[in-house]
């Protein structure tokens, strides 16, 4: 049994002959019969009888029209919602990011998105880069942005941007020049993302420069989020890092920074699944999200600079 004979049955029953039923769906009037023959014999009935000139519904044919009504009825309706979901008429976009992405995609994404595609649902998660790119790898999640390096078994990673990473304090001394990795051994380190430890990349990645200059990287406060350790440094409890697009919307008044000798960055790239296919919605997402990092990458040529003395404006 298929849509198509349950349509040209239908069709007949409306028309009241093959011959106009074929008519009205431009088909030649034995294949239509045909199809319905084929039909009866699947079924063991016969659905129709010759009165006249006409075609009468046995019981047989009464008894499934209105299933073939609702059959056919179903199959349209999802039909239309399959379009709607592709002409982003609705449907659902599902993005991880991680904790700081909201500092640099931020409301005005989401806003933006839904002011083009109002009836698109959007769904944002995420606190870590390694805790998205398990959710799009487990299905949970169909993409998300991350900051490289992650764990990408089974997903496909194009990089979006780059920020560099500042070293913050409050101390004049320690922002005379450049900071170097084996200094940073020597201050007293506030660093975000505790929860994580290992498993953030960017503490992994400055483990890996610590270890290549030989020191160990021990902070002396950790917290879970930026803007606390920021915070904390501008009390003078110790210094931290920050990206330049953090420090550009949440440099708290007296802290100061310098880059580091040898320039160390973040790549925030996209991610999905592997040969997976990309919803619509989450397809448009993310097409939303690379114009805002590809306009924040560019202000952020100039803007924060790249020194700054503590109490500066």
């Amino acid at each position: 049994m298929t849509l198509q004979q349950l349509q040209y049955v239908i069709s007949a029953i409306e028309h009241g002959s093959f011959s106009a039923a074929a008519e009205t769906l431009h088909l030649a009037q034995p294949s239509l019969s045909e199809q319905v023959r084929r039909l009866e014999a699947e079924l063991g009935v016969t659905l129709f009888q010759r009165v006249g000139r006409g075609l009468v519904l046995t019981e047989a044919g009464r008894a499934l029209r209105p299933h073939a009504e609702a059959a056919l009825a179903a199959a349209e309706q999802a039909r239309a919602s399959v379009g709607a979901i592709r002409e982003l008429r609705g449907g659902l976009a599902t993005f991880g990011t991680f904790g700081t992405a909201r500092t640099y995609l931020g409301a005005d994404l989401v806003e933006d998105f839904r002011d083009s595609h109002p009836d698109v649902r959007v769904r944002l998660v995420g606190q870590n880069s390694s805790e998205t790119a398990e959710a799009i790898r487990s299905g949970e999640l169909e993409a998300g942005l991350v900051v490289l390096p992650i764990d990408d078994r089974g997903l496909a990673v194009r990089p979006a941007m780059r920020d560099e990473i500042l070293f913050v304090s409050t101390d004049p001394q320690r922002l005379r020049r450049p900071m170097t990795i084996a200094r940073l051994a020597g201050v007293p380190l506030i660093l975000s993302e505790t929860s994580w430890g290992s498993e953030d990349p960017t503490r992994r990645l400055l483990s890996e420069l610590a270890q290549r200059a030989g020191v160990v990287l021990e902070p002396q406060i950790d917290v879970e989020d930026v803007e606390v350790a920021l915070e904390l440094a501008a009390r003078g409890l110790g210094d931290t890092i920050a990206e330049r697009g953090m420090l550009r919307r949440l440099a708290p008044r007296g802290i100061g920074w310098v880059p580091f000798a040898d320039p160390i960055h973040e790549t925030f790239a996209f991610t999905w699944r592997r040969g997976a296919q990309l919803s619509p919605a989450t397809r448009e997402f993310m097409t939303f999200a690379e114009r805002r990092l590809d306009a924040l990458a560019q202000r952020l040529t100039t803007d924060p600079p790249r020194r700054r003395a503590p109490g500066a404006p």
